[in-house]
């Protein structure tokens, strides 16, 4: 929801004006170490509430998280604008590649996520994301140093690649080059 919002250049309850109930999680894009809030009408949130308690849902000491979840939403647009711009940079560096292994289609890249399309028979999105996981020596002495990229076998011919506020536009240009060495390997 919030980067729909923050991509759209519009308040969240734009977007969620057209939903019966509403999740908004404040960890992972918002940065906050946990939490999330329920909306909908009373009936629905009054279930949830007793559904969770009949879990064993429910936290003492509460308002430091809220306090946590409060400066991430004041920090949103910030943090997820931010996050965006470095997926546009990934993905434009890996379309300016221009490689018969990977494509992106730079029209769909709208939020932190990034479809980089597959092509060809070899490497298949899984051996793609190991090779990306991997480090070697051939990697440090080829490039100068080593690094890890953990992307999504998403499809049968695609991979995810997602970023949070904890990845810099210095480990977004690591990610961008360390796909072009082992695109490089790949042929």
């Amino acid at each position: 929801l919030m980067n729909a919002a923050v991509a759209q250049g519009v308040e969240p309850a734009q977007i969620a004006q057209h939903c019966d109930s509403v999740s908004l999680c404040f960890s992972k894009g918002l940065g906050a170490p946990a939490g999330a809030v329920l909306a909908g009408c009373r009936e629905f949130v009054a279930e949830a509430w007793r559904v969770r308690k009949l879990l064993g849902g429910g936290m003492r000491q509460g308002g430091v998280l809220a306090a946590a979840a409060r400066l991430a939403l004041q920090r949103a647009e910030t943090t997820l604008r931010r996050d965006h711009d470095n997926a546009r940079r990934f993905a434009e560096g890996v379309h300016a590649l221009d490689s018969p292994l990977c494509s992106i289609s730079l029209a769909t890249v709208e939020t932190n996520i990034v479809m980089v399309n597959v092509q060809g028979a070899w490497p298949s999105p899984a051996e793609l994301c190991d090779r990306l996981r991997a480090v070697s020596e051939e990697e440090e002495a080829d490039t100068g140093q080593a690094v890890s990229v953990l992307l999504l076998p998403w499809s049968a011919r695609a991979v995810r690649a997602v970023w949070h506020r904890n990845i810099s536009a210095r480990d977004t240009e690591l990610a961008r080059r360390k796909l072009e060495f082992v695109i490089r390997k790949c042929r």
